[in-house]
């Protein structure tokens, strides 16, 4: 099993920027991919941002904006979010999945609000 903690979201203006840290404990070794989603208030949970062995792969509405990036020895991804609109508004959720040999099970963090907003 992997326990996930997030930290890092809050309040900010439009054009701000704010960092997302998900550290992972437990099984770590079997951790495949870690990644990044959003959930705003009516709509459905989408991927903002994902890493899996170097690959990396973004929400178009992201793109150019965010960066994620991964803490192999701190066992930690991060979500460096700049130029944040209101429509970046919304509950980040940490997602881990595991290796196939693992089980390949997925695990959410207890999520993050994002309030982007003058």
């Amino acid at each position: 099993q992997v326990q996930l903690v997030e930290s890092g979201g809050g309040l900010v203006q439009p054009g701000g920027s704010l960092r997302l840290s998900c550290a992972a404990s437990g099984s770590i070794s079997s951790i495949n991919t870690m990644g990044w989603y959003r959930q705003a208030p009516g709509k459905e949970r989408e991927l903002v941002a994902i890493t899996s062995r170097g690959s990396i792969t973004y929400a178009d509405s992201v793109r150019d904006r965010f960066t994620i990036s991964r803490d192999i020895t701190k066992s930690t991804v991060y979500l460096q979010m700049n130029s944040l609109k209101p429509e970046d508004t919304a509950v980040y959720y940490c997602n881990v999945v595991l290796r196939a040999w693992a089980g390949g099970n997925d695990y959410w963090g207890q999520g993050t609000q994002v309030t982007v907003s003058s």
